[in-house]
């Protein structure tokens, strides 16, 4: 029986999954939005949220315990400098996952996984169709 095993495996080893989500949460503190698989996005969002509620806390021994999980300097730089302040206010609820529909190549659910209170708007990239030409 799986009573109580909540751990989303991702068809990874541990190790590789820690890796993955370490790398995940880092790319989303950096890029702001990130687009992933749905299964990936849902087991980045604790994560991610424990990250802010780290970086609310501010003290040394909580920027010690981000930079052991991320391993990357310059994400809990800005983790504890820009995230964390923005959502000094917020209870928690940090991320929000945006379903997109599936991936052409073997219909996995994708989705975007972004903060809640970003500054700026992300825009995506749109290709527009070039008009007409009249001649």
């Amino acid at each position: 029986m799986r009573h109580l095993k909540k751990t989303v495996k991702l068809g990874r080893t541990s190790a590789h999954r820690d890796a993955l989500l370490a790398n995940q949460v880092c790319s989303l503190i950096e890029h702001k939005r990130i687009k992933t698989t749905l299964a990936k996005a849902k087991a980045v969002r604790p994560l991610a949220e424990k990250m802010v509620t780290l970086g609310k806390r501010g003290d040394l021994h909580a920027r010690r315990i981000a930079a052991g999980y991320l391993g990357q300097k310059d994400a809990v730089k800005t983790l504890f400098a820009e995230i964390a302040p923005r959502s000094a206010t917020r209870k928690g609820g940090y991320t929000r996952i945006i379903k997109l529909g599936q991936r052409l190549s073997d219909s996995a659910p994708m989705a975007f996984i972004e903060w809640v209170d970003n500054e700026v708007a992300v825009i995506e990239d749109t290709v527009v169709a070039p008009t007409e030409a009249k001649s």
